[in-house]
């Protein structure tokens, strides 16, 4: 049986006063475009405690994870996207994986030509996060750590 591993990351959406932060990502697929930031899941995190640590880590912006608003997979890994709320700080880039940090019109964002598609997406998610997941506390095994429930409210 082929053992399969999965590269497991996060992101999160934050918008605040009609206003969504972006970063200018320095290397990959995403060189000197706009995105929004995020990264990988460490050995004993939750995608949340990631979230919390990567937007802390590239943009000094506190945040707090809430509506579980997409999902991306392939064959490879999985990316989980949340959106988030601005709890405190002052955007600034680390000057390592992006060169720039903004808060940029949401409208603006989302006809911008260095914004890929997927960031667009995600925008438009966040925009109706009613409609997204939300966490739904459970009775459950805690065998390997806390489990966290996402489902559509009831």
């Amino acid at each position: 049986m082929n053992e399969q591993h999965f590269c497991q990351s996060v992101t999160g959406i934050v918008i605040r006063d009609h206003k969504v932060l972006l970063a200018r990502h320095t290397y990959g697929v995403g060189k000197n475009r706009l995105i929004v930031p995020g990264g990988y899941v460490e050995p004993g995190e939750t995608p949340q405690q990631a979230l919390k640590r990567e937007y802390m880590e590239e943009t000094g912006i506190v945040v707090e994870p809430k509506e579980l608003i997409g999902i991306r997979f392939n064959q490879k890994d999985w990316y989980v996207a949340f959106s988030a709320d601005y709890v405190s700080g002052h955007a600034v880039s680390d000057h390592n994986e992006n060169s720039e940090v903004l808060w940029l019109d949401i409208d603006e964002a989302l006809t911008r030509e260095d914004v890929p598609d997927l960031t667009k997406k995600l925008i438009q998610c966040a925009l109706h996060k009613e409609n997204g997941f939300v966490q739904i506390p459970y009775d459950g095994t805690r065998r390997y750590g806390e489990y966290s429930f996402y489902g559509i409210s009831f």
